[in-house]
């Protein structure tokens, strides 16, 4: 039997054609909302570095952290967003209230960031320190001061949860 030219042509076009026709465009939909949704809500939990050589006091504050520049003070370095900047013994051998090193590294943090709206500018001014409650009042005020003159203007500390049995 003898197949005409009209016939040839659709059995070539039936057995070059894919047997399984998926619309792609509403499945990329799906994934996308998907993604943005798991983008948008991990994001709401903040939380602090916890180092081990830090031991923070307790207090009963219900405060959650912010998303703010850190600044660690452990018994013998002082570090800003996990770099070290100074060492606590040198430090308080100096006379003077202001740390250079750390002024410094919290100004390039400051360049660093960039403010997108104008609303959101006074939030770039937020610094945490989580200092050991060991540490002496004199350190503290010096990277408290250090901080001030850096152009950071809302300076919190970071304190454990006192628990209450």
């Amino acid at each position: 039997m003898r197949l005409t030219a009209r016939q040839r042509r659709e059995e070539r076009r039936n057995r070059n054609s894919n047997a399984v026709d998926m619309n792609l465009v509403s499945l990329i939909d799906v994934f996308t909302i998907l993604i943005f949704f798991l983008l948008s809500n991990s994001v709401g939990v903040e939380s602090l570095p916890s180092p081990k050589a830090v031991m923070l006091p307790e207090s009963i504050s219900e405060i959650s952290p912010r998303d703010t520049v850190v600044v660690i003070v452990s018994a013998a370095d002082i570090l800003v967003e996990g770099r070290k900047v100074a060492d606590v013994n040198d430090v308080l051998a100096k006379d003077g209230d202001v740390i250079a090193s750390l002024q410094a590294e919290l100004e390039q943090v400051q360049a660093d960031r960039k403010v997108v709206r104008k609303e959101n500018e006074e939030l770039s001014h937020r610094l945490t320190i989580m200092g050991d409650k060991e540490i002496p009042y004199r350190l503290l005020r010096k990277i408290m001061v250090t901080s001030a003159r850096a152009n950071f203007s809302d300076v919190s500390f970071a304190v454990r949860q006192r628990s209450d049995s």
